[in-house]
Formats: structure tokens, sequence, C-alpha cells
């Protein structure tokens, strides 16, 4: 049984239909990644998941808990948390009291110490406003701001978004300890084949449907994908496993 489980999702905005019949599972300690073009409806995929948007059919279930149409309050207090795309910190607030804000669904602050642990760059500037951090720990903050919450599921929404190259590899090391500590992660990333090297499996979301999934490597080695969604990089030098699967 999987720890995330999305059936049949339809969400529209206005009267656009952004997402058709999306279907996807993410298990226990799994990272399931979501690549595509953008405007295919990655972020709205998100924000659904999150609460933030309400679908108009199909079923959300986080360990059985049915979740869709939850308001996003009672969706992170149920074990899922998103970090959104362009990061929204608070910027005039100081470190700490956004990491606070992000223990605000359960109420316990003895997430900080972890962390600070995991992201020791802002041990020393918790008293800062969190505009003056550079980008890379602004991107920590949301990151731990995400974790305070203790989901079960995190979202992440374009955690490369503005970063330097150095910085993005530092923040997917960042996911896989993650992953490490038993939190299970669905990533959309707009550097698709960097994704599919840390994520154990992946769908591909083209035009609101899901029109390819299988296991990550499967996905990066398949020469139909990396035509059409990884740009010119090669896929010689990853290692094939079972070939991917077009969406049923």
């Amino acid at each position: 049984m999987s720890l995330l489980d999305v059936r049949n999702l339809m969400v529209s905005h206005g009267q656009i239909e952004v997402l058709h019949d999306v279907s996807l599972a993410v298990g226990e300690g799994e990272i399931v990644a979501v690549i595509g073009p953008n405007g295919s409806g990655k972020t709205t995929l998100l924000r659904t998941l999150a609460g933030v948007l309400r679908p108009r059919r199909g079923t959300i279930a986080l360990a059985g808990r049915a979740l869709a149409g939850e308001p996003a309050w009672r969706v992170v207090r149920h074990g899922i948390a998103l970090v959104p795309e362009g990061r929204r910190i608070f910027a005039d607030q100081t470190v700490r009291a956004n990491l606070e804000l992000g223990a605000v669904s359960h109420g316990h602050l003895d997430g900080l110490d972890a962390a600070i642990a995991r992201f020791p760059a802002l041990r020393e500037r918790l008293d800062q406003p969190a505009g003056a951090l550079s980008g890379g720990q602004q991107q920590m903050l949301a990151i731990a701001r995400g974790l305070m919450a203790r989901p079960r599921v995190l979202l992440l929404d374009e955690p490369s978004l503005g970063l330097a190259p150095r910085l993005v590899r530092e923040t997917f090391e960042v996911v896989r300890g993650i992953r490490a500590e038993g939190v299970s992660v669905l990533l959309v990333e707009q550097l698709a084949a960097l994704a599919l090297e840390v994520a154990d499996r992946g769908y591909v979301l083209d035009r609101g449907r899901i029109v390819a999934e299988g296991a990550a490597r499967a996905l990066a080695a398949d020469p139909r994908i990396v035509r059409a969604y990884l740009g010119q990089r090669s896929a010689r030098g990853v290692s094939s496993g079972p070939e991917c699967q077009p969406a049923p």
C-alpha cells in the first residue's frame, strides 16, 4: 500500500481544466520526481495535494486517510507539508520565527534543534531577518520550515530555482538526507535530469496528464524522455533498468 495515493485528480483554474485524471503514488521512504515542461500543471498538482487548491474530482489519501478537498491546515496536520516554489519565506521575520511558523500545525518546537543540526548554516543566523540570508540559505530555511511540521510526505516545488550549480547539488544532497530520515519526498523540478538522478521513481506530466512513469533510472535512459524532456542531455552513462511505461 502506498503512503500517498492520488487517483483520477482533476483540477481547474476557473473554467480551464489544468489537471486531467492524474494518478500517482509515493511509498514510504521514497523520493518521487514529477518532471515536465513549464505550464504542464506541476505546481498546481503540489498545491492541490497540500490543500491550497480544491480538486473538482478525484481522491487524495495519506496512509488511507482521505484528504481531497480538506483545507491546508488540516492537510499539514495529517502529514503533508509543502515547500513552495520561490521559497516564500517571511523576509522581515527572523530565521527563528520562520522556523516556529512551520510548527504551528502541532504547536511543538522540539524539532528546532533537529532543524539546526540538519542545516548548520542557520544556527548563527537564528535571530537575523530571513531576508538577509543568501539564496541558498533561504532555500535551506524553507525546507527546514517544512520539516518543522513533522511531515510524512514533503512536497518540494522547484528547490533549485535561482540557485548556483554548487548550491543546487547541495540542495539535492539535503533531499537525499531527508529520505534517509524516513520522510517521503514528492519533488517537482525543472532540472529534470538531476531530479531523476536523486529520485527512486518518476512521472512525466505534460499538458495536465501523466504521459509516462517508471523507475527514475529507466526514465532517464529512455531516448524518448531524453529527447522530449531532458534537452540535449545524453542518456549514456545512466544504467538502464526496466523500460519506463506509458501512463495508462
